[in-house]
């Protein structure tokens, strides 16, 4: 039997947004995107972990108050980037229990169950040691790269390269992994590790590093164009 934690990471503040609260928080048709992430995780761990900021725990603690919700909540006490962000969950009372890991950004409100069991689905069926979803758009923030046999090899963040969004393949901010080889990639000294902007501890530069190391990698390119939206500002999530 295989265990799965859910892991959101939700310490972003929502600066870009102009928002005075965490951004996971915003409310859509009158419910926080929270909300509908602990909905559309309920079936696989109705006691998530949720990586938050100081500043953020107490608006978190009173979501969780007001839904009868769940969590374990794990502060990040500086913003250091995502992949350090993912580290935090070490310190989770369910870090040693589980063998594979579900990570979900915290602004990605219209992401299907569908999607997610197909997810799970092919990780399984198919032993991977990392699985993500994807889509290919017109303007891909990360840009996720193939070889010739159709084997992911990286994926590119074009905001830290300087780039300009390209046309290609891109993740939507869903994953499922192996726990061990990610958290041990995760802190070991390697190139790309920290952005060239923002100088912050990434997350999605691993990929090159296990495909480069043999581990299995897989794409499901099935998201549709809803599931790509995540909140930056305000107008990326109008409908």
């Amino acid at each position: 039997m295989y265990k799965i934690d859910v892991l959101i990471p939700a310490a972003g503040k929502g600066t870009r947004s102009g928002l005075d609260y965490p951004k996971t928080l915003f409310k859509i048709k009158g419910k926080e995107i929270l909300l509908y992430i602990f909905e559309l995780v309920e079936n696989i761990n109705s006691k998530p972990t949720i990586i938050i900021s100081p500043e953020g725990e107490k608006d978190i603690n009173k979501f969780l108050l007001s839904h009868q919700k769940k969590a374990e909540l794990i502060i990040q006490k500086k913003a250091k980037g995502m992949g350090n962000a993912v580290l935090q969950y070490e310190q989770s009372l369910n870090f040693k229990n589980n063998n594979h890991l579900l990570l979900i950004w915290g602004d990605v409100p219209f992401i299907r169950k569908d999607t997610i069991s197909k997810m799970i689905k092919n990780h399984f069926d198919n032993n991977n040691d990392f699985t993500l979803v994807t889509k290919v758009v017109d303007k891909a923030y990360t840009l996720l790269k193939r070889d010739l046999y159709n084997n992911i090899t990286k994926i590119i963040e074009t905001r830290e390269e300087g780039l300009s969004p390209l046309p290609g393949e891109r993740d939507i901010g869903l994953f499922l992994f192996k726990k061990e080889p990610i958290f041990k990639i995760l802190k070991e000294d390697l190139n790309h590790k920290f952005g060239k902007s923002t100088g912050e501890h990434g997350f999605l530069y691993i990929i090159e590093y296990l495909t480069k190391n043999g581990f299995k990698v897989e794409g499901l390119p099935i998201a549709n164009n809803n599931e790509l939206r995540s909140l930056n500002k305000i107008s990326d999530l109008e409908i």
